[in-house]
């Protein structure tokens, strides 16, 4: 009954009946209908395997009539030749053991020698007193999920051929860096009569080209001049400094061996090519001569310092300190700049360490905060006086290794040593 003002709604009450009528008429589908007329496929064997019942789902995807299956055939049948294979080493011993299974995917065969892949669940139907009777099986169509499945590993596929072609492509840059590196640097260390040479090139990324670089080169067979800095900046950028200022050094030396002439002609070089291009170059750089003496058994050492760290001197009694040469600018920044100098006499059993900072601002500690530095460093040679160029440069080298990634920055050594007198002079890079 409505309340006072209140109509009943008509086409309410017609929407209600419609619905209920229609679903009256869902409830009315009888089972077989709902059997064959099922979105999966049904199959019923006996215990052999023949085919017992099957629905018309099933049928239409076979594109069989059921004369020719019921009774005729057997579940392995319906199979493609890897399905039956797979059903007689799994399935049916699983099923056996299991009384049921699920999700297995197979692929059974079409009329016209087309396959179609399923889904595959399939139970053991026991009778009162337990004895196996016959086996329900269900397919479910899985065609869009083999065709994704397929998408995904052909996209897995080109993901992984793609890995492989970056690695391989990486792989052969990090060859030709190496290489054009390499050509950076020279190939061997040339004899000097009385002195022993070492040098060693840690390269921190082989992905990029570095900026540090060092040389021994004779002047005239009585006077040998070496040196070693370090570019700002890497990549091929800094390999192109790094080459300019190698060949400038050297020329510079056979013209006027002295080393603040040797570092004004480089930095003559450096801000005439580059400053004027608003991207100015610049690097650090120690430039030495050494001057052995044959009588006397000493080598006479003259250096001069572009905003390079400080080279350090070990002695043969065990002691070390750093060659002061503080005060220098930095090589390409102004138009003419001041050098530090410094001169030394390198007895039997002394040596001289030079370096580039990547080794003395390498992290160290277990949260990679602080910095090795030069006092270390300095302890560190003062732990290997006495000992040849050589052995010396071997210990540094597995100092750079034990800081593992607190080492970010190429590093180079150079190590030039007075053999003690029980030693052969030996010279190796």
């Amino acid at each position: 009954m409505c309340r006072a003002g209140q109509q009943s709604d008509p086409y309410k009450a017609d929407d209600d009946r419609i619905s209920s009528a229609a679903f009256a008429t869902l409830l009315e589908d009888s089972a077989e209908e709902l059997y064959e007329s099922a979105p999966c496929g049904y199959l019923s064997t006996l215990m052999d395997g023949t085919i017992a019942k099957i629905n018309a789902t099933l049928l239409n995807w076979l594109g069989l009539e059921r004369e020719a299956v019921v009774g005729r055939m057997r579940f392995s049948d319906l199979l493609t030749v890897g399905g039956k294979l797979y059903h007689e080493t799994h399935f049916a011993p699983l099923l056996r053991m299991q009384g049921e299974i699920s999700g297995i995917a197979l692929d059974i065969k079409q009329t016209g020698g087309g396959r179609m892949p399923v889904l595959v669940s399939s139970v053991v139907k026991h009778g009162s007193t337990g004895e196996p009777q016959l086996t329900r099986t269900t397919f479910f169509d899985a065609r869009d999920r083999r065709a994704y499945e397929e998408e995904l590993l052909r996209g897995r596929k080109a993901a992984e051929e793609a890995r492989k072609q970056a690695e391989a492509d990486r792989a052969r840059l990090q060859d030709a860096l190496a290489v054009l590196q390499q050509s950076l640097l020279p190939d061997t260390l040339p004899p000097i009569p009385g002195v022993e040479t070492a040098a060693y090139y840690h390269t921190a990324d082989p992905d990029r080209l570095g900026g540090d670089f060092y040389d021994v080169f004779s002047i005239d067979g009585e006077r040998f001049g070496f040196f070693l800095g370090d570019v700002c900046g890497k990549g091929p950028q800094a390999a192109a400094v790094t080459s300019l200022t190698r060949y400038t050094l050297r020329a510079a030396a056979l013209h006027d061996p002295d080393p603040v002439s040797a570092l004004t002609t480089l930095n003559k070089a450096l801000h005439e090519r580059y400053a004027a291009s608003g991207d100015p170059r610049y690097c650090t750089a120690i430039f030495g001569i050494l001057e052995p003496d044959p009588e006397t058994g000493q080598v006479g050492l003259r250096l001069a310092s572009g905003g390079h760290p400080p080279v350090i001197v070990v002695r043969a009694d065990g002691t070390a300190g750093f060659l002061p040469t503080s005060g220098g600018l930095l090589v390409g920044v102004l138009p003419s700049a001041r050098f530090a100098t410094a001169t030394t006499a390198l007895a039997p059993g002394d040596s001289v360490l030079v370096y580039t900072d990547g080794i003395t601002e390498a992290r160290t500690g277990e949260d990679r905060t602080s910095l090795y530095g030069d006092e270390a460093l300095l302890t560190f040679a003062a732990g290997h006086a006495g000992k040849p160029a050589s052995a010396l440069i071997e210990a540094l080298t597995g100092l750079l290794n034990s800081f593992g990634d607190g080492l970010d920055d190429d590093t180079a050594l150079l190590a030039l040593g007075v053999p003690a007198p029980d030693l052969q002079t030996r010279n190796s890079r």
